[in-house]
Formats: structure tokens, C-alpha cells, sequence
């Protein structure tokens, strides 16, 4: 009874799926018809200021809090949710429009960084003073639903093993000398990954006790995963995408 007990907890007797099918669905971002006047009321009841009307529409999924306080306020309800990137690979890719080619943001890092670490991650996770929701969503990524184990994935206690150093929150001024000395003792090759709003531009944060909007400078992330928090299954999924895991 004890062994079959434990038989339904291993990622062995789990079918395989593509990166593309993961747990889960994609986060739904607000996005603007063709219909907008501009009015700007959006704009201003946005709580980070992410939401910009020029020539176009734009939302920086870096800031944004997926809360859809937008679409609340528009008068011609022009704003609705579409599905939203599970990552990025460079800050200004996250400022999107209607036009915007969400699929091309979800690239891989440079094929010489995949060599480096084959078909495995060590990864180390690093608070740096966010609310504790990325860190409950995090937490949940090693449970037997989610099994991030199954991808060569694994989260480890010291960053001196770690490939990836996953960093949440916006930077507080007290935690910028333990991140640099978290990843000054990383060995190389080493990746940072930004997991959230906070630790992309410092979300709600921004003008409190912090070094900066976001991460950034003190840490320069590879890798930036928008979302409040972002969902155990979407950090999988940019993990496996971006660093071309196969299993």
C-alpha cells in the first residue's frame, strides 16, 4: 500500500507534453480596439502608470498588474483581455500594442548559453522584497502537480550550485548587497531571471525604499516574466522555452 502510495508522485509515470501545452493557460492581458477614442481614462486609473496613448495604445506588461481596472473605466468598453507572453528577452519587448508579434517574444536564449547548460537548470530563488505572492506561486512549482522536477529542473539551496538565480521583488535597498554577493558566487555561466512585476520595474513599489525600477541595475536579468504573480505554470513554460529544454 506504501509504494503504490508513492507511485502516484512520480514524474516517471507522468506523460511527456511539449513546452507549448504545459499546465495551465496564458495570462490574459488588457489590450485597445481599433474603437479607442483615446479619452486616457484608462491610463489614468492605471495603479503603475503602464498604459501610454500616443499614436497608439500600448501597455508595458513590465509594470502591469493584470488587474483590469482599465476596462472598468472605459466609457466605449474598448479594452478587453487577450492572451498575453509568457516571457521576454529584453525590457522595451514588453511594451506592447495591437500589433505586436507576441509569439517572436518568446524566443530562445543564444544557442551557445543552451550548450552550456544541456538538458538540466540549477536554480536558486532570490526575494528581494516583494508582498510574498511570487513567492507561494514559486513555491508551488515543485508540488506533484506541477513536478518542475520533470524538466531538469531543480531549485537549489545555495547559490555556489545554481545556473539561474530567479529574483522577486523590487529591489529593496537593504537586499542590493546580498544579491550582489548571491551572484557573485554563482558560477558561470549564469542567468538571471526577473519573476514578476515588482522585479521588472518595481510595480507598485517603485517610489518606496528601493535601488531602482526593478532588479535593474543591481541585476541585470536574461529573462523577464511579467505577471502579478506569475503562475507556477508560466514560469515553467518560459523555463522550458527559453532555455530550450527537451525531455
Amino acid at each position: 500500500m506504501f509504494n503504490r502510495s508513492l507511485n502516484n508522485l512520480v514524474s516517471r509515470d507522468r506523460d511527456t507534453e511539449p513546452a507549448s501545452t504545459i499546465i495551465g493557460e496564458r495570462e490574459l492581458m488588457p489590450m485597445a480596439s481599433s474603437g479607442c477614442s483615446g479619452c486616457g481614462r484608462c491610463a489614468g486609473n492605471c495603479p503603475t502608470k503602464a498604459i501610454a496613448i500616443t499614436d497608439k495604445w500600448t501597455v508595458d506588461l513590465g509594470r502591469c498588474l493584470f488587474c483590469m481596472d482599465c476596462a472598468m473605466v472605459c466609457p466605449d468598453g474598448c479594452i478587453s483581455e487577450v492572451p498575453a507572453p509568457d516571457y521576454a528577452l529584453t525590457r522595451e519587448e514588453l511594451v506592447v500594442s495591437a500589433d505586436t508579434d507576441i509569439a517572436s517574444m518568446e524566443r530562445e536564449l543564444d544557442a551557445s548559453v543552451r550548450r552550456m547548460f544541456g538538458r538540466s537548470v540549477a536554480m536558486r530563488e532570490l526575494d528581494t522584497g516583494s508582498c510574498n505572492a511570487c513567492e507561494v506561486d514559486l513555491g508551488c512549482m515543485s508540488n506533484q502537480f506541477y513536478d518542475l522536477h520533470r524538466f531538469g529542473v531543480k531549485v537549489v539551496a545555495s547559490p555556489r550550485h545554481a545556473d539561474a538565480l530567479l529574483v522577486t521583488g523590487p529591489m529593496c535597498v537593504n537586499m542590493t548587497e546580498a544579491a550582489e554577493r548571491t551572484y557573485g558566487a554563482m558560477p558561470e555561466p549564469r542567468i538571471v531571471i526577473a519573476s514578476g512585476t515588482c522585479a521588472i520595474s518595481g510595480g507598485p513599489f517603485v517610489s518606496g525604499d528601493v535601488s531602482g525600477a526593478g532588479i535593474s541595475p543591481t541585476l541585470e536579468p536574461d529573462i523577464l516574466i511579467p505577471g502579478c504573480p506569475p503562475t507556477p505554470d508560466r514560469v515553467i513554460r518560459t523555463l522550458v522555452k527559453a532555455l530550450g529544454l527537451r525531455h
